[in-house]
């Protein structure tokens, strides 16, 4: 992988590397297969997003509902525009990756190996937080497309709801909010990995421990936080 390292460290960077993608894809599959068996905050927030869209349809002012799915899309915004930033302040620093070699130097808790050592590392942040972008970018879309279903929704009364149209109408509606809820999701989870890979420029080691913790956040926060045992709680009609 790098030049002036041993194959030792070679095989560490490696296994560090491996670490992290296969951590990402392995809980990203096992959060979906889950979240099908018991309740967690993807499955929970689902059925209130069908309930959301039920109690909608039945409004003629609906003014509070697309207020709600703007703030939504400007947290979406906010993440996607700040992502752009950060990309260009590494970009920045990749193309003085010699100056940002030396800094590393004259850190005792820093692993430096050279400056491809640390254009390689900022290199996987970058993709990382690249991805990030298109998936904040993606929930943004799906929100609008939301935001015109809402203008194309019809009325629809308390006793029919459940039946005939408006039961598709919602479910679809709910499924294409779910699934910007998802891409959201997805980006927050690329962050998430992206500040766990900037141990990496201290020890392979603690790069995979964090990478682990970090996993170890997401399935207490998507599974077993109060919010989830909240939401769990509630009597829904």
């Amino acid at each position: 992988m790098f030049d002036n390292l041993t194959m030792s460290d070679n095989l560490i960077n490696g296994l560090a590397l491996f670490w992290l993608f296969f951590c990402w894809i392995a809980y990203s599959l096992f959060a979906k297969v889950m979240a099908k068996r018991t309740a967690s905050l993807s499955s929970l927030l689902h059925d209130y997003r069908i309930d959301w869209m039920k109690s909608m349809v039945t409004r003629d002012i609906r003014i509070a509902d697309a207020t709600m799915l703007a703030s939504l899309e400007r947290s979406v915004n906010f993440f996607a525009s700040t992502t752009l930033l950060i990309l260009a302040g590494l970009l920045a620093v990749l193309t003085r990756s010699g100056e940002a070699f030396t800094a590393l130097e004259h850190l005792a808790f820093a692993s430096a190996n050279g400056a491809m050592h640390v254009q390689f590392k900022l290199l996987v942040i970058i993709g990382i937080l690249v991805y990030a972008f298109f998936t904040f970018t993606w929930s943004m879309r799906q929100y609008s497309f939301c935001n015109v279903l809402m203008g194309a929704a019809t009325n629809v009364t308390k006793s029919d709801v459940n039946s005939g149209i408006g039961e598709s109408f919602t479910l679809q509606m709910a499924k294409v909010l779910d699934q910007a809820g998802h891409s959201y999701n997805y980006g927050l989870r690329s962050y998430y990995f992206a500040m766990a890979a900037t141990t990496w420029f201290v020890d392979a080691w603690i790069f995979m421990a964090t990478v682990t913790f970090v996993i170890a956040i997401l399935y207490r926060r998507e599974f077993h936080s109060r919010p989830v045992q909240a939401m769990r709680g509630i009597k829904r009609t």
